[in-house]
């Protein structure tokens, strides 16, 4: 996609599957069935779509994927690539992990955080890409590196730590630019310091949305995450940022459709919002 002076790239960093209930949470079975396939064992495809955004002066991401860490046994339930997805996806885009200047994210959940670091020739993890510095919002890294009992398979250390120890993290507070046409809004909801990326060059804008509505499935306003720490912060940000989106007729970036890079929003009276046009992976 070129926006503006920019050019937008989604980079897979890993398809993996996952239980569709926990997708969906609360919302039936019988009304979510209608818009996701899944398998016998109730699993459904979920992608981790990265952005690389070339400016002409950067090179920046947003997000990682899970990476290459997981043991046999993980990758296996949860169904992820062998590798490292994010990496080999970048080569074959000609974008070396020494060439990236900057990774942000939304959020350090391990399917989105993950791949920010990988094992050395020791066995030691360290960050992916040596040259860049990792954005994240101070909130965020907070709760992810306290090790709350209740949340240390979300935040699995070796994805975090070794980026502090490296001297390449960036903490952010609030909503803020981070580099001339990338900003971010926090909206929490997903997780407390959960943020939003907003991409805007040559008056064009794209919304790398993140957690808070993660498929064009999740459009529905009340249609949220048994993930979402904070889900009444979800159902209000979250129509609040689709509106947004859908007035201005911006580009909505989804962070885990399988099939939907990029769309325009459009209003719908049954559902709340719908696709209006869409950009699909390629």
């Amino acid at each position: 996609m070129i926006l503006g002076d920019f050019q937008l790239t989604t980079i897979s960093g890993g398809v993996f599957r996952i239980d569709a209930g926990t997708m969906f949470g609360v919302v039936p079975k019988v009304l979510w069935q209608r818009v996701v396939d899944v398998d016998a064992n109730n699993l459904m495809t979920s992608a981790t779509n990265c952005v690389l955004i070339e400016t002409g002066e950067k090179t920046i991401l947003i997000e990682t994927g899970y990476g290459s860490k997981f043991s046999e046994k993980k990758r296996r339930i949860h169904g992820a690539e062998p590798g490292d997805p994010l990496v080999e996806n970048l080569a074959a885009h000609g974008i070396g992990v020494e060439q990236v200047d900057m990774v942000i994210l939304s959020h350090l959940h391990f399917d989105h955080a993950g791949g920010a670091t990988q094992l050395d020739d020791q066995g030691n993890p360290r960050p992916t890409f040596p040259n860049a510095t990792y954005v994240a919002q101070r909130l965020e890294w907070v709760n992810a590196t306290a090790n709350f009992p209740e949340l240390q398979g979300a935040y699995p250390q070796d994805n975090l730590l070794p980026l502090a120890a490296a001297g390449q993290l960036q903490l952010i507070d609030g909503d803020v630019e981070i580099v001339p046409g990338i900003r971010a809004e926090v909206n929490g909801g997903h997780t407390a310091g959960h943020q939003s990326l907003f991409i805007e060059s040559g008056g064009e804008t794209a919304v790398f949305i993140g957690d808070i509505c993660p498929m064009a499935a999740h459009l529905p306003p009340l249609w949220c995450m048994a993930y979402d720490v904070d889900l009444l912060q979800t159902r209000r940000a979250k129509p609040q940022l689709l509106g947004r989106i859908a007035e201005h007729g911006w580009w909505a970036l989804f962070d885990h459709d399988p099939e939907i890079a990029a769309a325009r929003l459009q209003r719908d009276a049954k559902r709340g919002f719908a696709v209006a046009e869409a950009l699909p992976q390629l």
